[in-house]
């Protein structure tokens, strides 16, 4: 009787146990989809082999059903098709248990504390304007984008209740996952995102009053799984209504970035938003001139909606003009796509307007104090 000599044997069994090896190395480096840590952090895995053949088998435990879990078991099969040696990939899911949930977001989360609280590093900046139209949407959006790209944690947080827009404009369209009693945000290109548009029916107006509209900014901020961002923009409504009293209540600490056009009167409108950011006790970092020109086919700048509105906001509230961000049609039609304009028209002059603010505002973050007696930076 022929027999198989026993070092060929021992050589598969090694080849065999480096293969799980890596392949078990790949899946602790992998980026779960929905809390965006690594999976070795989260005890998603539990188990992975490769067998003889090349066949890869993992068990995998998700914390949600649906568009989310799926996400994850993509993410999976991913970084398992990457392995060197690894020929075909078999998942085998359950989903957590209410305790198993529990506990994961005890694990990452923590003490649930409002983002941008006491003791968070999250800056918070609330893009205003003293009126619609200007363009306050559009610029929150691309400036989150512009964060991201140069490598920070970016939420926003679409506080425009009755004018929602920020997940058609990032694309961030869905439902949020829900793990225990804490919202997941959508993400895209980087950037987390909350929004009414994604409890309120498609097409159903909001009409809320005061106390509603300051429960919902309360539970966007205590209530979402931000993981502290190092920046969180919100959207805010035109004018100085309630949802502007609620945000100075809940984060005290937030600074404002005013967005207006070329247009006088429309500077004169935002100047209000200055005047009660100031009655609330919070900074105003600057001024963002939306819609500032437009670039004909001659190369030439027409200056459509008149000139000076920002330089005068800015030199009214004692700041300076940080950006002035061209008329642009591919950063209209992006937007009704969910493109951001790096996207759309990347290298164009209102791309490189939004990553030089970008650049600005990370300069304008307060330096991070770890002790009474040390500061950083």
């Amino acid at each position: 009787m022929h027999r198989r000599p026993i070092f060929s044997y021992v050589r598969r069994v090694a080849m065999t146990d480096s293969k799980t090896e890596a392949l078990t190395t790949a899946l602790a480096q992998t980026i779960d989809p929905i809390l965006v840590r690594p999976l070795s952090e989260l005890g998603y895995v539990t188990s992975a082999r490769v067998k003889r053949l090349g066949s890869a088998s993992i068990g995998v435990l998700l914390p949600v059903p649906g568009p989310p879990g799926h996400a994850v078991i993509e993410a999976v099969t991913t970084a398992a098709q990457q392995v060197d040696g690894v020929r075909s990939v078999q998942i085998q899911h359950e989903l957590m248990t209410d305790e198993q949930r529990a506990e994961l977001m005890e694990q990452v989360r923590g003490e649930k504390k409002p983002v941008g609280s006491a003791g968070s590093s999250t800056y918070v900046i609330a893009v205003s304007s003293g009126k619609g139209g200007v363009g306050k949407s559009s610029v929150t959006t691309n400036l989150a984008v512009s964060l991201a790209s140069l490598g920070h944690t970016v939420g926003v947080i679409d506080a425009d209740v009755w004018g929602y827009s920020i997940p058609k404009m990032l694309g961030a369209e869905g439902a949020p996952a829900v793990i225990a009693d804490s919202i997941i945000p959508l993400r895209a290109y980087g950037v987390s995102v909350i929004s009414i548009d994604y409890f309120v029916p498609d097409g159903q107006a909001v009409v809320w009053r005061g106390p509603m509209l300051h429960k919902a900014l309360e539970q966007f901020l205590t209530d979402v799984f931000w993981d502290d961002p190092e920046f969180l923009l919100i959207d805010m409504p035109p004018g100085t209504g309630d949802i502007a009293i609620s945000i100075s209540q809940f984060v005290p600490r937030a600074r404002v970035l005013l967005v207006t056009t070329p247009q006088p009167t429309a500077s004169r409108v935002a100047s209000r938003a200055a005047r009660m950011a100031d009655r609330v006790d919070q900074k105003v970092i600057g001024v963002v001139e939306n819609m500032s020109w437009f670039v004909g086919d001659d190369g030439k700048h027409y200056e459509i909606f008149g000139s000076g509105g920002g330089a005068d906001l800015a030199e009214d509230t004692g700041t300076d003009l940080l950006a002035q961000i061209p008329i642009l049609p591919a950063m209209r039609s992006g937007a009704d796509r969910g493109e951001p304009v790096t996207v759309a028209a990347p290298g164009s002059e209102a791309a490189h307007a939004f990553d030089d603010l970008a650049r600005k505002l990370i300069q304008t973050r307060p330096k991070i104090r770890t002790h009474p007696e040390l500061r950083i930076g």
